[in-house]
């Protein structure tokens, strides 16, 4: 492609609001931006006396620029952020953290469960959080089932019931699901979850008082009891949770900068709560300014699609921004509510925000301890392997129990250390069960006989085995195609199989690399293998425990995969299945009276 001429495209650039994404050679959009005036913001970049560094490499590598108009600059950064998070452009500040916030989910049901929720909101019910992680859902929802023996199981589980389950006898449901509770007493305790989860546990103890007082009055002393455990319980949870002071909804934004690192730290407040925080490290482009890097923060952090419900009423800033206005304005669009975004703080807010900036700083100090120690692992490594540089290593092991279900792993480690999305698991099939050399024959197959991209192979490759397994690994790769070939490394263990007592071998098992058991370099290596054994072993029991679910109904005739998939989907699982009676198994789509008889007897037969 040639040249870009930024003259003649300037000539015709509209002056209104919009959004310009910037291509490189091979099309692909490396930079995205949004501009109240279009033509001024994008003539800025072929100025003759740029110095900013970032901006010159960027159009260097320009070869076309396409735009899209927009009615306001609103609109331009609303598109601007949903363009970055489509396209994730090289040079611009990228928040990688594509996971909605999880929510708690209370159900409309005749029995409402209580339940971890995240994606959309398909589901009928009362939705709160959001949550800053997956932890603090269920960490909540373990206390509460302590509290409120409120349900908490799979519909398909609930409706399969015929006597209480183990909850119950825990203490930690009531089984409404065979009428051990009123209906009365269930919406009740359903009340109180509800209060308790909108900041109201004050209101939810002084009726729990109320009732544990008329309790013992009416000489009902084992209510009176269950009432007070209850109230101790949730005074317990109180002392243990932060409170915010005067502000019921606030999120506030620390930020911090050192060694090249950049740190965000968000704090959120929720009904007079602390509910948690996170710490996000953008992906920053060279000679960033830390408006810049906070500005597409907010803006890929709030404005991205589904993001509504994580928008806080008030955002409290660590420094001022020039576009806080026009992300507020956004912000209130799209939460179809006023949203404002404030930097100048004092008292109580201030407070917060110092705490905030102190967490950055604090995840910036243990996030360079890490690297620094990763950094140290790889240069003894480079030096004892001999390499002048390692980027990428890859480290496979098989798992299978007396040769069956065989499962190789992949796992991916490169500068910063373990590299999950590249984490791969292979079923093994066509070899004799238990032959290990035949299985990691059949995983390097897959992993390597359609590679194309050549930035993918691997400068280091361990095979978790002995002088077996590395010799049939050389021999794949006695036909390898391409120009980079990899140093293959075989990890044995020692005689005592104890950390620390590790063999490496090269060149077939013919070479041995010494090595002191505290090495940091055999420490990598301990950590990758540990690493892949860990994936497999995963793999392979998932896989044994699939099989180990299906296995009795497919010896059923006349239940195929569909009817087998409705009959586990339906009554909640195998246990859910084995546990059925005739009646309910009547009840399952697909599933006529003969065959349900012939089902229950099968599995009343094996049991």
């Amino acid at each position: 492609m040639a040249e870009f001429d930024h003259a003649h495209f300037l000539k015709t650039l509209s002056s209104e609001p919009g959004v310009y994404r910037m291509l490189d050679s091979e099309e692909k959009v490396i930079y995205v931006g949004k501009a109240k005036n279009l033509k001024k913001r994008v003539s800025s970049y072929f100025r003759s006396n740029v110095t900013d560094s970032k901006t010159r490499v960027l159009v260097s590598n320009i070869r076309s620029i396409e735009v899209t108009l927009t009615n306001t600059e609103t609109e331009a950064l609303l598109l601007e952020n949903n363009l970055i998070k489509k396209y994730q452009p090289r040079y611009n500040i990228l928040l990688r953290d594509d996971k909605s916030y999880p929510y708690i989910l209370l159900t409309a049901h005749k029995h409402p469960r209580l339940a971890f929720h995240r994606g959309s909101r398909k589901i009928k019910g009362e939705y709160f959080g959001p949550f800053p992680s997956a932890g603090a859902v269920s960490e909540s929802l373990r206390l509460m089932q302590k509290i409120f023996p409120v349900r908490q199981c799979e519909d398909a589980y609930y409706r399969a019931r015929s006597r209480p389950c183990l909850q119950y006898q825990l203490k930690r449901c009531s089984a409404p699901c065979v009428n051990k509770v009123s209906e009365e007493e269930y919406g009740q305790q359903v009340d109180y979850v509800r209060k308790f989860l909108t900041g109201k546990s004050h209101e939810v103890i002084a009726e729990l008082i109320s009732k544990m007082e008329a309790a013992s009055q009416a000489l009902q002393f084992e209510l009176a009891a269950k009432v007070r455990d209850q109230i101790m319980l949730l005074r317990k949870m109180q002392e243990q949770q932060s409170i915010s002071g005067n502000y019921a909804e606030m999120d506030v934004v620390g930020f911090a900068h050192l060694n090249g690192l950049n740190a965000v730290h968000l704090l959120m407040i929720r009904e007079h709560k602390v509910l948690g925080s996170k710490t996000y490290f953008p992906k920053v482009p060279k000679d960033s300014s830390q408006e810049e890097i906070l500005t597409s923060f907010l803006g890929q952090y709030y404005l991205a699609p589904g993001a509504t419900g994580r928008i806080a009423k008030e955002v409290i800033l660590p420094f001022s921004l020039d576009e806080a206005t026009v992300l507020g304005e956004a912000m209130s669009q799209i939460s179809e509510r006023k949203v404002s975004l404030k930097a100048a703080t004092r008292g109580e807010r201030n407070q917060y925000l110092q705490l905030a900036n102190k967490n950055a700083l604090n995840s910036i100090t243990v996030k360079q301890s890490t690297i620094d120690s990763i950094n140290k692992r790889y240069a003894q490594l480079k030096a004892t392997l001999g390499l002048d540089d390692i980027k990428r290593m890859e480290c496979f092991d098989i798992s299978h129990t007396m040769g069956e279900n065989t499962v190789a792993s992949c796992v991916v480690f490169d500068s910063q250390g373990p590299n999950n999305k590249e984490y791969r698991r292979y079923n093994v099939t066509g070899i004799t069960g238990g032959d290990d050399y035949a299985a990691m024959e059949f995983a390097l197959n897959k992993r390597y006989n359609k590679l194309v991209d050549e930035d993918k192979i691997p400068d280091v490759i361990f095979i978790d085995g002995g002088k077996g397994q590395l010799s049939r690994a050389e021999q794949y790769f006695e036909t390898w195609p391409h120009a980079k070939m990899p140093l293959l490394v075989g990890v044995a263990k020692g005689t005592s199989r104890k950390p620390g007592l590790e063999t490496l071998l090269i060149d077939g098992g013919r070479k041995t690399i010494p090595m002191d058991s505290d090495a940091p370099a055999l420490h990598l290596i301990q950590h990758i293998r540990d690493e892949s054994h860990r994936f497999a072993i995963a793999g392979h029991r998932n896989k044994r425990q699939k099989q180990r679910t299906q296995s009795l109904l497919e010896e059923i005739s006349g239940v195929g995969s569909v009817r087998r998939q409705t009959l586990l989907k339906f009554l909640g699982g195998m246990q859910g299945v084995k546990s059925a009676n005739i009646d309910q198994l009547k009840q399952v789509p697909g599933i006529s009276p003969d065959m349900a008889e012939k089902i229950f007897n099968h599995l009343h037969d094996k049991g």
